[in-house]
């Protein structure tokens, strides 16, 4: 029994990818979002049940690239498949190919998700650090970013093909050559774990401020995910930032 509880862990990550689905393709983008984040919870303790257990193996490793595609692929892309039916069109797309056509632009996002999960699978460069966007800070960021501004990104002010350059920006993220920090601490060092830790406290500082606002104004969730939102986009901003660094120490 013991083998198996890793991969069941893993599954529950599946079932709350599916439900994510699901949620989404019915217009209910906080749910969505709930169950991409309970997704992330399971996939972050299915591989390190089965080091503690000793029972890692290659049919855990292919089960979660499965399951990571439908919560971080395939719900996201259900998400903005949505979004592009609210979205505001200019006048110049305002007919039925575009109505029809840009909606299917957003399953882009499962088809760099896969590939970002294949890329990993076989990359030993990616042990201790990420090369490109890991799909689940990529999936957490749309879905909080959908569910808490839904109001701004269906206004005149946002519309379809800003959307889609925002989508094909991130699908290029997952899968480009810059590297990016993980949070796995193989030491506690400020020296060694520094970038990690000034993003934990800047993290804390936006999540704390935005609960903050959220309570004053009487919505803490909406403002909650718009931190969390934040906080992936701190993350983007510092990693692109460190290889910079890096790249010119090296040069």
């Amino acid at each position: 029994m013991r083998k198996h509880i890793p991969n069941i862990i893993t599954c529950c990550n599946l079932i709350c990818g599916c439900l994510a689905t699901g949620a989404a393709f019915h217009h209910h983008f906080s749910t969505a979002f709930l169950f991409i984040l309970l997704g992330a919870f399971f996939d972050f303790f299915d591989g390190m049940t089965a080091r503690a257990l000793g029972v890692s193996g290659k049919m855990g490793v292919e089960l979660d690239s499965l399951a990571d595609v439908v919560t971080f692929g395939v719900a996201p892309s259900a998400m903005i498949f949505i979004l592009f039916g609210k979205v505001y069109y200019p006048e110049i797309m305002y007919n039925s190919f575009w109505f029809n056509v840009m909606p299917c632009t957003a399953f882009l996002m499962a088809a760099f998700s896969a590939l970002r999960l294949a890329k990993f699978n076989i990359d030993e460069r990616q042990h201790t650090t990420f090369i490109g966007m890991p799909t689940p800070a990529n999936a957490i960021f749309w879905a909080a970013l959908i569910s808490s501004s839904e109001g701004f990104l269906t206004s005149y002010r946002f519309n379809a093909p800003f959307l889609l350059a925002f989508e094909i920006l991130f699908c290029w993220l997952l899968v480009c050559e810059i590297p990016m920090f993980s949070l796995k601490f193989q030491n506690k060092s400020w020296a060694d774990n520094k970038v990690k830790y000034i993003f934990l406290i800047l993290s804390a500082c936006i999540l704390t401020a935005c609960t903050i606002i959220g309570i004053v104004e009487g919505n803490v969730w909406q403002m909650l995910s718009r931190g969390i939102a934040g906080c992936i986009g701190t993350y983007l901003a510092m990693s692109i930032i460190t290889g910079i660094k890096k790249g010119k120490e090296y040069a």
